[in-house]
C-alpha cells in the first residue's frame, strides 16, 4: 500500500485556508490534538478519527502553558520525524500535520508582561536558549521579546478543581485555552481525546458544550502495552524497575473493578486497596479518586457509572490512569 505523506502547515491562517477550502469542499474534518512523541495510542486516536471525517489534522504541539515551573517541559521527549513516519505508515494516512512553532506568537509590540496568574505560575519571558528551542522546532515560551504575553483564558472552573487540578493548579486552564486555539484555527467537525486523560476528556466536552462550539468530541478508549500499562509519551522516562513497578496501577484498578462488579460498593475500600498495592510496589499516590463518570463529583458508594481515576510517581514519572466502572 502506498504511503500517503501529510502536508506539514506550521502558520496559523495557513492552517484555517485549508481547512475552509476542504469545507467549502463539502469535507468533514477530523482534529487529533497531540503534543507529538507518537505511540500506539496516538494511532488509535488517528483511526478513530478517520470513522468519523473525510479529511483529518494532527497537530502537533507541546503547549507551554499546561507546565507549571516545577514541570517537565524542558525534558518532554519529541521526535517529529519519527511522528511523521509513523503517520504516514497509517493506513488511509492523515492529510495535514499542524505543527506551529508558537501558538501564543502574535507579532506585537510592546513590553513584555509577566503574565502571572493568581498562585503566581506564569509562562516566562524569552531567553536566549528559549530563541534556540524555537530555532530547534521545540517548545517556546507563550510570551516573545518585546511583546504583551497572552491574556485569555478558558476555564471549565468547576471541573478542573479536583484530581489532577490539585497538584497542577495552572494544567487545566492551559489545556483549555490551547485546544480552544486549535479549534478556532483548525475548525474540526470532529476532534478525538483519549479517554486515559479522563478528567481532560470531560473538560474538553464540556467545553464545547458551554461554548457552543459545533463540534463532536469523541472518547477514544486506553490503549495498552501488552504488559498492561497505559501507553503514555513519558513511560520512555521509566527505568525498567520503575516500568515494572507501575505494572501495579492497572492490576490494582482492574482488582478494584472486579471487587465492585461483585457487590463491594464501599469506595473507600476500593481506594484503601489500590492505594496499597500501588504504594507497596513503590508508587508515590498523588490522588486516587472514585468520581461520577459525567459529573466527575467524589461518590462513597458505588450505585451508579463510575471511573477510578489514578495518579502515581514511579521514580521522577509521574503516570495516570483510570478505570470505567458500571453497576
Amino acid at each position: 500500500m502506498a504511503r500517503k505523506d501529510p502536508e506539514i502547515i506550521t502558520e496559523k491562517d495557513l492552517m484555517r485556508r485549508w481547512s475552509r477550502s476542504m469545507r467549502a469542499q463539502g469535507k468533514t474534518i477530523g482534529l487529533v490534538p497531540t503534543m507529538g512523541y507518537l505511540h500506539q495510542g496516538h494511532i488509535s486516536l488517528v483511526k478513530e478519527a478517520q470513522e468519523h471525517a473525510d479529511l483529518i489534522v494532527v497537530s502537533i504541539y507541546v503547549n507551554p502553558c499546561q507546565f507549571a515551573p516545577s514541570e517537565d517541559l524542558a525534558t518532554y521527549p519529541s521526535d517529529f520525524q519519527g511522528d511523521i513516519e509513523k503517520l504516514r505508515a497509517l493506513s488511509g494516512g492523515v492529510d495535514v500535520v499542524f505543527h506551529p512553532q508558537n501558538l501564543y506568537d502574535y507579532g506585537t509590540s510592546g513590553a513584555v508582561s509577566e503574565n502571572n496568574d493568581a498562585s503566581g505560575n506564569s509562562c516566562s519571558s524569552q531567553s536566549g536558549d528559549d530563541k534556540e528551542k524555537r530555532a530547534e522546532g521545540a517548545a517556546v515560551s507563550c510570551i516573545g521579546e518585546r511583546q504583551y504575553g497572552h491574556e485569555t483564558w478558558v476555564r471549565v472552573e468547576r471541573l478542573e478543581k479536583g484530581m489532577c487540578g490539585k497538584s497542577r493548579p495552572i494544567f487545566f486552564r492551559g489545556v483549555a485555552t490551547v485546544v480552544t486555539k486549535l479549534f478556532n484555527i483548525v475548525e474540526p467537525d470532529i476532534a478525538v481525546f483519549g479517554k486515559k486523560d479522563y478528567q481532560q476528556w470531560r473538560i474538553i466536552c464540556r467545553m464545547v458544550r458551554d461554548l457552543d462550539f459545533s463540534i463532536n468530541v469523541v472518547g477514544s478508549e486506553i490503549v495498552r502495552d501488552a504488559d498492561g500499562l497505559a501507553m503514555s509519551s513519558r513511560n520512555v522516562h521509566l527505568s525498567p524497575e520503575e516500568r515494572k513497578k507501575a505494572l501495579s496501577i492497572n492490576k490494582a484498578l482492574s482488582r478494584a473493578k472486579l471487587a465492585a462488579q461483585s457487590g463491594q460498593v464501599s469506595c473507600r475500600e476500593l481506594r484503601n486497596s489500590v492505594t496499597q498495592a500501588i504504594s507497596e510496589s513503590g508508587g508515590k499516590i498523588d490522588y486516587a479518586e472514585i468520581v461520577d463518570q459525567e459529573s466527575l463529583e467524589a461518590v462513597e458508594e458505588i450505585k451508579r457509572p463510575v471511573v477510578f481515576c489514578i495518579a502515581a510517581w514511579f521514580g521522577k514519572v509521574r503516570l495516570i490512569d483510570n478505570i470505567e466502572i458500571n453497576v
